[in-house]
């Protein structure tokens, strides 16, 4: 692995959009620590330090960056929610779904559209959470301070959302994605040290409660790359044919279909439409918007609670359908196959075979989508019967390492691999098995 990433540095290309993508990280850990005006640190502190799994959340997805309420208080929020919107609104309207087979004009297009809506999102976001700050007693500025505040924040979600798209063009990886890990990882070491203190120190923390949660953490993780790495081959045979004097074909493979196609993209997706009506709700006061409050937070009593698990895991399930229909098309793939000659034993080309994979990547794609639920609602269940809240480091952040890591370097690879350079993780030896 260490001669891997040696080689890596050793391809200018490649090291250029490595140090890139290092770069944009340091500005976005830099602006998360900047602080909006108004904001009255300790009571900040004080607020996270109650154990708000909906301020845990919403903290992840900003990468740490409202525990400060910076000016990347927003993080990738904003972003995420307009391309959720973008998305369901192109299978909803024809125009939206033909500009987006239009070519790179289309998706120009409908980038541009994503932008608006971010900035649209950031906005009524950014004045929710100042109006909520104000309220609990966190953010004291007057008007001025507060449209200071607002526009600040704005701002911030709009360069988020800049960082993560250069990120992309320019770098290894998805930028979103790699914002939010970057921010999880940066909160890592001090979670750790502030769990062990707990434990061996303050003795707020049983040790054998502990040792329960960092196994069921180790196997979180296992099971996170199994889901990542997991996919089901369906066998295909290529029949002979003749070019001139040469024969080609004839031989064997297989299609590998990814169990979690869709990646940590339907937990992202979820999150983000049940944080929303929150952020709306925060606006008022009594009456329906704390019921409203209480059935979107993960944190609130069981009888509140259950709605807001109820519906995490049908989004959940919806998103990775929704996502894996988008970026999976079984007819193309068929098509393809029957174009070189290709069909999946005891099945006949055509339809029947596009009628086949639909049906297995259907199957696939629902115990994908479960395994990704139940690996999601770790953290509640840490925190609510093992009665750890030190830190919100569970399911849905370790999906998202593991998730982008193994992505990232699956990337990494595929750019070394095509240089004729070995890959990171399988390094051949001089007798040609994998060490």
């Amino acid at each position: 692995m260490i001669d891997g990433f040696r080689d890596a540095f050793r391809l200018p290309d490649l090291k250029r959009r490595i140090l890139f993508v290092v770069g944009a990280l340091f500005i976005f850990r830099l602006g998360a620590h900047i602080p909006t005006p108004g904001i009255d640190p300790d009571a900040m502190a004080g607020l996270f330090g109650s154990g708000s799994g909906f301020l845990g959340i919403l903290d992840l997805f900003a990468g740490g960056a409202l525990r400060n309420f910076s000016i990347f208080a927003l993080g990738v929020g904003p972003y995420i929610n307009s391309s959720i919107v973008m998305q369901l609104m192109a299978v909803i309207f024809p125009a939206l779904e033909k500009m987006q087979k239009e070519g790179e004009e289309g998706r120009k297009k409908i980038t541009q559209y994503t932008r608006y809506g971010t900035i649209f999102f950031a906005l009524v976001q950014a004045i929710g959470m100042t109006t909520w700050l104000r309220s609990v007693g966190v953010f004291g500025g007057g008007r001025f301070l507060t449209a200071v505040a607002v526009t600040a924040v704005t701002t911030g979600a709009i360069v988020v959302m800049w960082l993560g798209e250069v990120m992309s063009d320019h770098g290894i990886g998805n930028g979103t994605s790699m914002l939010i890990y970057a921010g999880i990882v940066a909160r890592l070491p001090e979670a750790v040290i502030g769990t062990a203190r707990d434990v061996f120190v303050h003795r707020q923390i049983n040790p054998i409660v502990a040792l329960i949660a960092l196994v069921i953490i180790v196997g979180v993780i296992v099971g996170c790359i199994y889901l990542q790495e997991g996919q089901r081959r369906l066998p295909v045979q290529y029949a002979k044919r003749m070019v001139g004097n040469k024969v080609y074909g004839g031989q064997s493979t297989f299609i590998p279909l990814r169990v979690n196609t869709s990646g940590v993209i339907p937990i992202i997706f979820a999150s983000s439409v049940l944080l929303f009506p929150y952020t709306i709700a925060s606006f008022f006061e009594g009456g329906t918007a704390d019921i409203i409050k209480q059935a979107f937070s993960p944190s609130a009593s069981i009888r509140y609670s259950w709605v807001y698990f109820a519906l995490y895991i049908l989004l959940i399930v919806f998103f990775a359908y929704f996502y894996t229909a988008v970026v999976f098309n079984p007819s193309d793939l068929s098509n393809n196959m029957k174009k070189y000659g290709g069909f999946i034993l005891g099945i006949r080309p055509g339809k029947p075979t596009t009628e086949y994979i639909e049906k297995v990547m259907n199957r696939i794609t629902l115990g994908g989508a479960i395994a990704l639920a139940v690996i999601a609602l770790v953290p509640n269940f840490m925190s609510r019967v093992l009665v750890i809240e030190t830190f919100y480091f569970g399911g849905t952040a370790v999906l998202i390492v593991v998730g982008v890591a193994l992505d990232t370097i699956h990337q990494v690879e595929g750019q070394m691999l095509m240089r004729h350079y070995d890959g990171i993780l399988k390094r051949r030896g001089k007798s040609g098995g994998l060490l």
